[in-house]
C-alpha cells in the first residue's frame, strides 16, 4: 500500500482540497484524532485550531463546517475500504472467494494500516461507528444526497451488489443484503466491545474472524 496513497473525493465536501496542500493533510489527520478524543458534538475548528497551532480562518478555508468534515473524514473511510477491495480482489476470478475477501476486508476495518501514514485508520473507524449517522440523519439528507456527499459509500456498496449478482443473479434483493453486511461489519464488533449481550462475537484478538465467519453464513446461507 502507498502510504501516500491520495483518495478522490466528492470536491462538494470541501472548499479547497485538503489534500493538496500540508496543512490540509495535517487538518484531516488532527480532526480524526480529535474527534476520537472528545466526539464530535464536543468539536470545533477553535480547538483543532489550537491543537494544529494555526487559526480557525485557515481551517474554514477547506471546510463550510464541521458537518462537511465530518461527512468527508465518513466518506474517505467508505473510499478506503473500497480501494483496498479493489487491491485485494482484482485477480480473483470466483466470485465466492471475492465475497469472503470482502467480508475479511470489511471486519479488519477497525485496524490501523501501518502501511499508510497520513492518518490513523482504526482512529478513523472509531468516527464512523459512533458518529457517521450524524452524517446523513439529517434534516438536509435529501439536499446533500442530491448533491452526491454519500457518493462513496453507494460506490462501495455497489461494488459488492455486482459481487453478489454474480453469485446469484435471480436474487431480489442484493442491495438490501449489502447494506445490511456492511452495517452489521460496525455493529457486531462494537457490541462486541460494549454490549457482549447483543451478539455472539467473541472479544479479544479474534474478534474479526468470529464476525467474519458470522458475515459469511449470513451472505451465502442467503444466496444459497
Amino acid at each position: 500500500m502507498n502510504a501516500h496513497l491520495r483518495i478522490d473525493l466528492n470536491e462538494k465536501l470541501y472548499l479547497r482540497d485538503p489534500q493538496a496542500t500540508d496543512l490540509g493533510r495535517r487538518l484531516v489527520a488532527e480532526s480524526v484524532l480529535l474527534i476520537d478524543e472528545i466526539g464530535f458534538e464536543q468539536f470545533t475548528f477553535k480547538k483543532l485550531a489550537q491543537r494544529m497551532e494555526s487559526t480557525e480562518a485557515s481551517l474554514y478555508r477547506y471546510f463550510e463546517n464541521k458537518h462537511k468534515l465530518l461527512v468527508y473524514l465518513v466518506s474517505w473511510h467508505w473510499a478506503w475500504l473500497r480501494y483496498q477491495i479493489r487491491f485485494h480482489t482484482h485477480n480473483v476470478p470466483d466470485a465466492r472467494e471475492r465475497l469472503r475477501l470482502i467480508l475479511g476486508i470489511l471486519t479488519r476495518a477497525h485496524e490501523d494500516d501501518p502501511a499508510t501514514t497520513q492518518l490513523d485508520e482504526a482512529a478513523l473507524y472509531r468516527i464512523v461507528v459512533h458518529e457517521a449517522s450524524k452524517s446523513y440523519l439529517t434534516r438536509d439528507v435529501d439536499g446533500d444526497n442530491r448533491e452526491g456527499l454519500f457518493r462513496e459509500y453507494k460506490q462501495l456498496a455497489a461494488g459488492i451488489v455486482a459481487v453478489v449478482q454474480e453469485i446469484n443473479p435471480a436474487y431480489a434483493y442484493p442491495h438490501a443484503l449489502v447494506s445490511t453486511l456492511l452495517e452489521s461489519a460496525r455493529k457486531q464488533l462494537f457490541f462486541a466491545q460494549h454490549l457482549p449481550s447483543l451478539t455472539d462475537a467473541i472479544t479479544g484478538n479474534k474478534d474479526e474472524n468470529t464476525l467474519q465467519d458470522f458475515l459469511a453464513q449470513l451472505a451465502f446461507a442467503t444466496l444459497a
